[in-house]
């Protein structure tokens, strides 16, 4: 008679995928968790985990997939007649539940954005012409969306600064301010206290 024997090594599986996830996701779950905690210089600790991201991911879907095919295959014990339930831990329940929690890790860095503060969402200011300069930066450390919201957070947060824009794929960070009221250089000391580093910059005067 086929039966479902309870196996430890689903669990072990199950845990180092969902640990490889983890590892897979920490670019980005640390800007958001120091943003929320309000930490600064930290924002950029685990960058050098992106170029292995790819291979984390397909270490994750490996592991996954052998725990669902332990789970799944029909196995056979001469030595008993009757099937054995599994615990939670153990079950095709809570291996789903790993595997639900697991995709929505990995997607982590798509909707990381969403954590900080909208920055459409600005009231109108006026500002001479004249005052009005732009500033191009490169930043080091960017690695997803949650990357460039923590850095357009910061400099937002500088008072005088009119619009912030920044881009992973690129980069760079474009920061428009009124400099009445804001300093380069204060843009720049902003951005890296998130633990981004402005590496060159360029002024525009509009």
């Amino acid at each position: 008679m086929k039966n479902q024997k309870p196996n430890n090594s689903d669990t072990k599986w199950m845990g180092a995928g969902l640990l490889a996830a983890f590892v897979a996701s920490l670019c980005c779950i640390t800007p958001v968790a120091a943003f929320l905690a309000g930490i600064g210089g930290v924002g950029s600790t685990f960058a050098w985990v992106e170029p292995f991201r790819p291979w984390l991911i397909g270490i994750t879907a490996l592991m996954l997939g052998f725990a669902w095919y332990q789970k799944l295959k029909p196995q056979w014990d001469p030595e008993c007649a009757c099937n054995t339930n599994p615990s939670f831990w153990q079950s095709k329940t809570f291996l789903g539940i790993v595997t639900v929690f697991t995709a929505v890790l990995l997607a982590f860095p798509y909707y990381s954005g969403a954590f900080f503060p909208n920055q459409e969402e600005s009231t109108i200011v006026y500002v001479q012409e004249s005052h009005v300069e732009t500033i191009t930066m490169d930043i080091e450390g960017m690695t997803c969306a949650g990357c460039e919201a923590s850095v357009e957070n910061a400099a937002s947060g500088v008072e005088g600064v009119l619009e912030a824009d920044a881009s992973y794929d690129t980069g760079k960070a474009t920061i428009k301010y009124d400099r009445s009221k804001a300093t380069k250089d204060e843009v720049i000391a902003a951005i890296n206290k998130t633990g981004f580093t402005v590496k060159t910059q360029s002024n525009q005067q509009e």
